[in-house]
């Protein structure tokens, strides 16, 4: 039995292929009779469903739901759902003052796609999670309300104002943009084809920077995917660069008693197709004895748990006996057996 820490319900923006993959978490659930399969039926069946789905949002108990009978049938322990701070509308300040959101082509590719991710209000968020967790309760799984927060050099106290107040089981820190750039949007992936080994180089140890100055803010109890800087596989070849900069980011992570996570996000979904962090920095932070939780960064239902199990067994393997969870921003401890 394990769990799954960084679980989300939806991430924009809301294209054709937004569409398709909501249809495809649907019809997971739907455990259909396979005569009926292609049947002019069944799509508008699926069509009704994708319908409603739209219409009552992601915060809608039917769609959380789903989250609740993935986690049954996985026999998950613990289920934390998060959602990115830009997601919600309380929030565009802050990135407004971080995002490269100018007219030149990145900014105009950012703006467009902060104007369709950042759709929801924060308190309806909150709600939804804070009414579920009784009824997860009675079906033996724990749930647990968590938040993922960008970090950007200079911005602590206007962060730290935005996640007062609510009811947080944890916070998680993240990185998503260096010197304003979203360098995880495919829209702007190109910028990494523009670049030779030694800008590449340059571009990793600004983004390790952040890492650790996010780390030293102490404002967090996990950070997630540490290396998610490799997500669509432009990889430094320098061995001796990534592995001082993996020594750093572990040393800064015992120094604070911060947490990280097993992230899985990036092995089914993104091109470098590995965990965060993968194989060598995971190594350095087990020497370091920095402590994990584990999580699928699943944004659907039928995603949630992917790889929970397997990354459990990893740790298990490396030798480590329990892995960290949340309760009120409490860190315990959950042993591996």
């Amino acid at each position: 039995m394990t769990i799954d820490y960084h679980v989300h319900l939806e991430e924009g923006p809301y294209s054709f292929r937004w569409l398709e993959r909501t249809s495809q978490a649907l019809e997971f659930f739907q455990h259909e009779d396979e005569a009926k399969k292609g049947s002019k039926q069944q799509m508008s069946c699926q069509v009704q469903r994708l319908v409603q789905r739209v219409q009552k949002g992601c915060y809608s108990e039917e769609w959380l739901d789903l989250y609740l009978e993935q986690a049954k049938q996985l026999g998950l322990r613990e289920v934390g759902i998060v959602d990115h701070l830009y997601r919600f509308q309380e929030t565009r300040a802050y990135f407004e003052r971080f995002m490269r959101l100018d007219d030149s082509e990145i900014g105009q590719v950012q703006r467009y796609w902060l104007d369709r991710v950042m759709t929801e209000n924060i308190d309806a968020f909150v709600s939804t999670i804070q009414q579920a967790k009784e009824k997860w309760r009675q079906h033996g799984i724990t749930l647990r309300l968590g938040i993922e927060a960008d970090y950007f050099i200079g911005g602590e106290e206007q962060l730290a104002a935005l996640l007062v107040g609510y009811p947080w089981d944890y916070v998680i820190g993240s990185v998503h943009f260096v010197d304003g750039w979203g360098f995880d949007n495919p829209q702007t992936q190109h910028l990494f084809e523009q670049m030779d080994q030694s800008a590449l180089q340059q571009s990793y140890e600004q983004f390790f920077k952040v890492v650790e100055q996010m780390i030293h803010s102490n404002m967090f109890d996990f950070v997630a995917h540490l290396d998610n800087f490799k997500v669509f596989n432009y990889q430094v070849e320098n061995h001796a660069f990534l592995d001082a900069w993996y020594k750093r980011i572990a040393q800064a992570l015992t120094t604070t008693q911060t947490a990280t996570e097993i992230n899985a996000g990036l092995y089914y979904r993104y091109p470098v197709k590995e965990m965060c962090p993968g194989p060598r920095f995971l190594q350095t932070l087990l020497d370091h004895g920095v402590a994990f939780t584990i999580s699928s960064d699943a944004h659907f239902p039928d995603d949630l748990g992917k790889y929970t199990s397997a990354n459990t067994e990893l740790l298990k393997n490396h030798g480590v006996q329990a892995i960290v969870a949340f309760e009120q921003r409490v860190k315990k401890m959950i042993a591996l057996t």
